[in-house]
């Protein structure tokens, strides 16, 4: 009697089961790895087309130039001392204890090197090298080299956009 009962609610809990995993949504970005910064992704879009000068005017000189054969890469580079945290734990030893002990580094500094490729006096691509990363966001630590051009960029195309004819 016991096993007739549960022969009729197997049926009934799968199908209950399955509506429950159905109705589950999995999240956009299940990976390990964060984000990009929305402005550094933004400056790989918005500053393909800027000319040198434009360049020079909303990031500055660059820290090194190189030429690749046809075009020219503009490195920035950009050291950043964040904000420490140590935090040292003293060691302790008591008889067959083992020793416990270590130290704590949050947040420690970081650098980024921003490269622009030039082709024809013309900004073709941007790319972030380092240790440009937070806990947070990818090349995070690059923004306050491209920040100006993303707006800079931004203000010329809304500029160019009004005085276009209709």
């Amino acid at each position: 009697m016991i096993f007739s009962r549960i022969r009729k609610l197997v049926p009934l809990a799968l199908l209950a089961g399955s509506s429950i995993v159905s109705s589950c949504v999995a999240p956009d970005d299940t990976s390990n790895l964060p984000k990009e910064d929305a402005t550094t992704a933004a400056a790989r879009k918005e500053m393909v087309g800027l000319s040198e000068a434009d360049v020079r005017m909303c990031a500055g000189f660059p820290t090194a130039t190189a030429d690749t054969g046809g075009s020219q890469i503009w490195t920035y580079q950009r050291t950043v001392q964040r904000g420490n945290l140590n935090v040292v734990i003293p060691t302790l030893a008591v008889g067959a204890i083992p020793t416990v002990g270590g130290s704590l580094n949050v947040d420690p500094g970081g650098y980024c090197n921003t490269q622009i490729r030039m082709v024809d006096g013309r900004v073709a691509e941007v790319a972030y090298a380092g240790d440009n990363n937070t806990p947070n966001h990818r090349d995070a630590l690059c923004v306050s080299t491209v920040d100006g051009c993303v707006a800079y960029a931004r203000q010329r195309h809304q500029v160019r956009t009004r005085a276009s004819p209709r």
